[in-house]
């Protein structure tokens, strides 16, 4: 990554101000013609989210910074347009059981934020892949072009913008029935737990928390404790969250908000820089610093400490707490080794950084049948290296964002079920990295609990 401090903060930024730096993992679209008229049609439709959901939740992430709170960040790596109204349910079901876990075990709020309406872009590490000698563009997601390898289905196709905002608006409208609409009340933690999450020994576990659960809601009912004074137990708080990769697309979506006169990208509550994109002077930190949403940004094992700074003064020049995650994916080796550095320069920076752990990315390898997966034992490793890390250092360990599905698949190896190399093959369904299944991610919740506990 460039180690170039070249940006200049006081040259005034507006929503169009990147397209002046380099802008990496860009698509190679057809035409600048056709891709200018989907972007100006999109400038025109509705907002999908709304300035004050984005400063609401800037305000919950600052309690996280301050320790007060922990950051749950979690979803699909690849979105598709394929996916059904009973996948994104499931996603959002696992992810409240392990809300639910955390909040119970730790005793302080878990803020909750999806990787869903919206992550329909990834970066690549090659521009191109090739399959039996022919050589096409590679799989950038469904925003972009089409996994199936021929020339029609890999060819960037600006009308997929558009399309992707509608599956955006569509998901968001569902997710907002789900929380606010009784789908979410605490009275239903058992019915959170599908069958084959149940019959695993992490369903059990968590079977016999819902049990304590309904216990002390019955007993809030009994006490006259009920109606609207339990309406915080039956609806949740749950932003949206995606890489804000295809520059052209955020900008096409960022508003004036008429209440402050501020800028913010308005495809989801909160925008991150992913880890092949975040040079100092490149355009997704030209274009994310300028927008007010809560902004994240990956940083991997090659990172210096003093850039870790440089990134927080130009992403976050007045040191507004919750504006700035820092989502650190060192690698569960060398997690240990390499993130308390990184820790002990921004705090002494006076930087009030919500630190996360990515434990997916860093530790993704591919079996010898060719299948990319992860160990449930590394996602774990790394997650336990962060926390020792911030103990060294005497920092909050603020969250965690994981890859996960609600659906039964079976792409990472281990965990509860003791998925190995040869069950890859049975239910291998993402469409680029794989992701912990639901009986899997429930586990981890409990993991990560106990590490809340003990620091």
């Amino acid at each position: 990554m460039a180690k170039s401090s070249k940006v200049n903060t006081c040259l005034e930024w507006r929503p169009d101000s990147w397209r002046n730096f380099q802008a990496k993992q860009q698509p190679a679209w057809p035409d600048d013609a056709s891709f200018q008229k989907v972007l100006d049609e999109l400038s025109t439709l509705p907002p999908l989210v709304f300035a004050g959901e984005a400063r609401n939740l800037t305000e919950q992430l600052a309690a996280v910074s301050r320790g007060e709170a922990f950051l749950l960040q979690a979803g699909d790596c690849a979105e598709s347009f394929d996916t059904s109204a009973d996948s994104i349910r499931d996603r959002l079901r696992v992810i409240l059981q392990m809300a639910v876990i955390l909040t119970y075990y730790t005793g302080v709020p878990v803020v909750k934020v999806g990787r869903i309406a919206g992550q329909f872009a990834k970066p690549r590490s090659s521009d191109t892949e090739t399959v039996d000698g022919l050589e096409l563009p590679s799989f950038r997601g469904h925003m972009v072009n089409d996994i199936n390898f021929n020339e029609d289905s890999r060819a960037a196709n600006p009308k997929r913008l558009l399309t992707a905002y509608n599956r955006a608006a569509a998901t968001l409208n569902l997710l907002r029935a789900f929380t606010k609409g009784g789908f979410a009340a605490l009275s239903r933690v058992h019915q959170w737990n599908r069958e084959f999450v149940a019959a695993s020994p992490a369903g059990q576990r968590y079977e016999a928390l819902a049990d304590e659960i309904d216990r002390a809601v019955s007993f809030m009912h009994a006490c006259g404790i009920d109606g609207d004074q339990l309406s915080e137990l039956s609806e949740v708080n749950f932003h949206t969250s995606h890489e804000a990769l295809i520059l052209g697309y955020e900008e096409a979506l960022t508003r004036e908000d008429s209440i402050t006169g501020e800028w913010y990208d308005c495809s989801a509550h909160m925008l991150w820089i992913g880890e092949r994109t975040r040079e100092l002077d490149g355009a997704h930190v030209e274009f994310l610093r300028g927008v007010k949403n809560p902004i994240g940004c990956k940083i991997g094992p090659e990172i210096e400490p003093e850039d870790a700074v440089k990134l927080c003064e130009i992403l976050n020049p007045e040191k507004i707490p919750g504006r700035l995650t820092l989502i650190s994916r060192m690698g569960a080796d060398v997690v240990i080794d390499k993130l308390p550095r990184v820790l002990e320069t921004v705090n002494n920076a006076e930087h009030p950084v919500v630190w996360v752990c990515d434990p997916m990315h860093g530790n993704t390898f591919s079996t010898q049948n060719g299948h990319k997966t992860r160990h449930f034992d590394d996602v774990l490793k790394e997650i336990t290296g962060f926390f020792e890390a911030h103990k060294k250092v005497g920092t909050n360990p603020g969250g965690v964002h994981l890859e996960l599905t609600g659906d039964d698949v079976t792409e990472c190896l281990g965990g509860g079920s003791e998925l190995d190399a040869d069950d890859l093959s049975k239910r291998y369904e993402t469409m680029c990295d794989p992701r912990l299944n639901g009986s899997q991610s429930i586990d981890i919740a409990f993991r990560i609990a106990e590490l809340l506990h003990k620091n």
